[in-house]
Parts: structure tokens; sequence; C-alpha cells
């Protein structure tokens, strides 16, 4: 397999070729300005109609949960259109990164990456249905609602937006703006995953060669230790990278996601048919599924990341001389602080982050309904 653009990295490319398709990134043309500035114009219209809205607590609660979602995929594309050069810049050491795992001359390393492309692949697919269902949900809502309702509210000045013709323009531009945010939102969760993924590998090639050390001569383990050092901070710089790519992102999500959960598990307390009741869990179920894949492998990073310095305590290393073992431990100690996908610069992403997050969530629900009972 020839792989000489960022393109053709299969880790990712599926997500890239929708990216580069709008134009986020790989080029700059007409595309990205026709799904930006409509997603700017329609976001701010959201929350200007919640500003003013007189509808019951439950349509505000769930125009409020679209319009952060909306706001949030908005962000996401200006984020990657800003740093689209450093975006590319980085797709383009994973390739690099990645042709390296290609020509390894490990077999172990050759089958393992392709496990975690299969992978990344695997989850793009189930998020773009995911992604695709959650759309649907929102424009069939208004076939279950009791009251004439838009999929979601919008403010438009001077006009009635539930009489006609107005609702049923408004209902087309809204059919047509919800499939290019889904294009926006899933395709960038799926290439961060991916590019996880690839840093979970990093950390598993390098507890591979440090446990392995007692099968070759001093020599060969010295320099071993020394392209593991290299390799680590390799990995450091790697993670670094991300960080400055996401970090903030990370931070307005994370508050975003359990005020979201917080309206849309009460919502579920106010809903009056079944219907609307099941396309809420639709919902709740996504912002739910996005997030803890993105925690759950941002824990592995972490995790795996940790596991480097244990490999190389368990690597035997009582058997070679002392030179080597004073390399080792330089790599020990740099691993006792591993590497973390970060929020805001602050908290690492991990699950431990996201059970706090889903405890509090639940404690402001209940109050919530408490005072709502």
């Amino acid at each position: 397999m020839l792989i000489e653009t960022i393109e053709d990295v299969p880790l990712y490319n599926n997500s890239l070729r929708i990216m580069k398709f709008w134009s986020f990134l790989l080029r700059h043309d007409w595309r990205r300005y026709l799904s930006l500035i409509p997603y700017i114009i329609l976001t701010t219209s959201q929350f200007v109609d919640l500003f003013f809205s007189t509808e019951p607590m439950d349509a505000i609660i769930r125009n409020a949960y679209l319009a952060v979602l909306f706001f949030n995929t908005t962000l996401r594309g200006i984020a990657v259109c800003i740093h689209q050069t450093r975006y590319e810049d980085f797709l383009e050491r994973i390739r690099v990164l990645y042709i390296d795992m290609m020509q390894s001359e490990d077999q172990w390393v050759r089958q393992e990456l392709q496990t975690i492309t299969l992978a990344a692949n695997n989850i793009s697919r189930v998020n773009l249905v995911m992604g695709t269902c959650s759309v649907i949900s929102f424009l069939i809502y208004p076939i279950f609602a009791t009251t004439k309702v838009l999929p979601f509210g919008i403010y438009v000045p001077g006009v009635d937006k539930n009489i006609s013709p107005y609702y049923e323009i408004c209902f087309i531009v809204q059919t047509v703006m919800a499939p290019i945010g889904c294009c926006m939102f899933i395709p960038f969760t799926n290439m961060i995953v991916a590019i996880m993924l690839f840093a979970i590998l990093m950390c598993r090639r390098m507890q591979r060669k440090l446990r392995h050390l007692c099968q070759v001569t001093s020599e060969e383990a010295r320099a071993t230790i020394i392209w593991c050092i290299k390799y680590q901070t390799e990995l450091i710089r790697y993670v670094n990278t991300i960080n400055d790519l996401i970090t903030y992102t990370n931070l307005l999500e994370f508050l975003a996601f359990g005020a979201m959960l917080c309206a849309m598990m009460f919502t579920l307390v106010t809903v009056e048919t079944v219907s609307q009741m099941c396309l809420i869990c639709v919902y709740i179920l996504m912002i739910f599924a996005q997030s803890t894949i993105l925690y759950y492998y941002a824990n592995k990073v972490f995790d795996e990341s940790l596991n480097v310095g244990t490999a190389a305590y368990e690597s035997e290393w009582f058997d070679v001389d002392v030179d080597t073992q004073r390399t080792l431990r330089l790599l020990i100690l740099r691993a006792q602080k591993p590497c973390a996908i970060l929020v805001g610069r602050v908290y690492p992403m991990n699950l431990e982050l996201l059970q706090s997050l889903l405890n509090t969530t639940y404690t402001y629900f209940t109050l919530l309904r408490n005072v709502y009972d």
C-alpha cells in the first residue's frame, strides 16, 4: 500500500475526505463558507429565539439542547479552519509514523496497526450511523409533537414562523442544514479517536520492546532503550500537539455535555407521548456515546503511557550493565508522568473525570425534578 499523502492514511481517511469535501482541511474554497456562515447565523438565531421564547419549559429545554449542540458543531468547524495548517502538519507527522510501523520488521507491530485501523474505521461508521439517526430524530420530532413546532427553534425578525408559508420555508432550511452539521461534528470526533488509537499503539510498541530486553545482548538492550527514549519523546510531542489543538474544545464540550445531559434527562420527565420520549432517548444516547468514546480512548492513552514505565521495570534490568540501567532509569522516571489528553490544560481527560461529571449531572437532575414535582 502506497501512502504518499495524508489522504492515503487508512487510519482516518474516511473522516478526512468528508472534511476535505466541506473545505475544512486540505483545501480552502466556497464550500467552507457555504457551511460555516449559515451555521453561524442559525446558531445566533437559536440563542435569540431562546431569549424571547414563551414556549413551555420542555420545549425551551429541548431548543436549548439543540442550540448548544449546534454551537459546539460550529465551534469545531471554525477551530479546524483557523488551525488548518497545524492540523495538516500534524496529520503529516502521523503519516510518517504510520509508514514507519507499516515497514517494521516486527510482525506484531504490523498486525496491531491493522487492528487499530480497523477499529478506527468501525468506530467511524458507527458514529456516522448514530449521527444520521440523530439528524432524522431532529427532523421527525414535529410529527410527534402535540403542537405545531419546527425541528429546532429559530428567530426570524418580524415573521411568525408557525404560519404558512414561513413554517414550510423554515422547515426546508433546517432539513438542509441538519445533515451539514452532522458532517461537521461527527468526522471531527472520528479523527480525534483515530489519533488517540495511534497514540495507544505507540505506547504498546514501546512496552513490547522493553519487555523483550532479556532476549538480547547488553549492547542491543542499550540501543533499544535509547530508541524507546527517543520514541517516548516523540509520543510526548504527539500528545502535546493534540492538546494544543483540542484542549479548549474539550473544555467547552465538558461543560456543555453535563448541561445537555441534565436537560435531556429532565425533559424525559415532562414529555407527553411515548414517541417523544423515544426521540429524546436518541438525543441522550448520541451525546453520551460521543463523549464516552472520547473519554474512554483518552483514558487508554493515559494508562498505556503509564504502563511504559511498568514494562521497563519488568524488563529484567538487573541482567544488563550499570550504564544501561542508568539509561533505563531515565525512561522510567519520565514515564511516571504519563501523557494525558487534557480538558482546558488542567484536568486529564479520563474515565474518572467522566464519572465525576455524570455524578454531578445526576445531582442537578434530581434537584430539577424535585423542584418540578
